[in-house]
């Protein structure tokens, strides 16, 4: 049996880069997991280290390619998830503002642009606006994506020296890599050829996994009960985009509660993005979601939405952006 010694600081760290794992330090050590992982947070907080877990296969997540899956192992604290802002260029909504509000607010330590930051208008299907040529250029809507993120990055890093910037592919981020793959494919290794080589600091994935029991991915099912058919299914709390509904479905099984939750959108919901809708009432609403784990479990998520322009209201109050 492992003899569980008591560990200085350096020793711990160590460790960790080592074996990436809690679990994995525990079959040494014989420490508790959970203790484990609390002194893990807390050292990245007294040191300003990022201490990365591994996947199951014991590759840094950092080696993985940016359509497979990143772990974050949080324990306690606050992530933020946003989704589907298409952004267009001279457009700042008041849900942006509110995003940039909660950064500084919560200081969180992750967050996660759950998909479809690029909406990638003049390469679609179809005319958003329902006339060729009204639609920003890709290179126009590129810029404008590096703007934002830019500084929601800025602001994330200045309220959390230690915060993960993780982006989830959207089916609308795709057609960036798919339109030049198709046209293109003689440039594959040139460096701009991919959407990810435009956002350097930000950990690109298909699946964001919070804990072992969180979720974060832009779409699975679809239709008005995706919420609840989502976590039903995955057997999980799951944090999806792509719908732009903005609520909260809460499941209970034998295994206890669980969550789906929808992240809304943070574009505006009648945006010139979304003309295809041909002035029809859309079941969207304008906001994002606020994760709060304690002890490695998921709290009740909660959700930021647009109450009027320059206005979001959250935990019952209006809130000036």
């Amino acid at each position: 049996m492992p003899q569980n010694p008591i560990l200085t600081d350096a020793e711990f760290i160590e460790l960790w880069k080592l074996h990436g794992s809690a679990t994995a330090i525990h079959k040494v050590t014989g420490g508790n997991v959970r203790t484990i992982q609390r002194r893990r947070a807390a050292l990245e907080t007294k040191y300003g280290l990022l201490l990365e877990a591994k996947n199951p296969n014991g590759r840094p997540e950092r080696q993985q390619s940016a359509y497979e899956r990143k772990q974050l192992g949080i324990l306690n604290g606050v992530g933020i998830v946003f989704s589907d802002a298409h952004f267009w260029p001279g457009i700042r909504t008041t849900a942006f503002k509110g995003l940039l509000w909660a950064i500084k607010e919560f200081k969180p330590s992750f967050v996660v642009c759950n998909g479809d930051a690029l909406d990638g208008a003049s390469i679609s299907r179809f005319s958003p606006s329902g006339v060729s040529g009204k639609e920003p250029s890709l290179i126009e809507e590129l810029k404008a994506c590096q703007e934002a993120l830019g500084e929601v990055e800025e602001t994330a890093k200045e309220a959390r020296h230690n915060v993960r910037l993780v982006y989830t592919w959207g089916n609308h981020d795709a057609r960036f890599n798919a339109r030049l793959a198709a046209n293109a494919p003689e440039f594959a290794q040139t460096y701009g050829f991919k959407l990810e080589d435009h956002f350097p600091t930000w950990e690109f994935c298909m699946t964001c996994w919070a804990t072992d029991d969180v979720i974060i991915k832009h779409r699975y099912k679809g239709g008005v009960h995706a919420t609840h058919n989502n976590t039903a299914t995955a057997g999980k709390s799951i944090v999806t985009g792509h719908l732009h509904s903005l609520k909260v479905t809460p499941y209970a099984d034998y295994n206890g509660n669980r969550f789906g939750v929808d992240t809304g959108t943070l574009a505006e919901p009648y945006g010139p993005q979304f003309s295809y809708g041909e002035d029809n009432p859309l079941n969207h609403r304008s906001g994002f979601a606020i994760l709060t784990f304690n002890d490695g479990k998921l709290l009740w998520p909660e959700l930021v939405h647009k109450w009027d322009d320059g206005q979001v209201e959250f935990r019952g109050q209006i809130i000036n952006v």
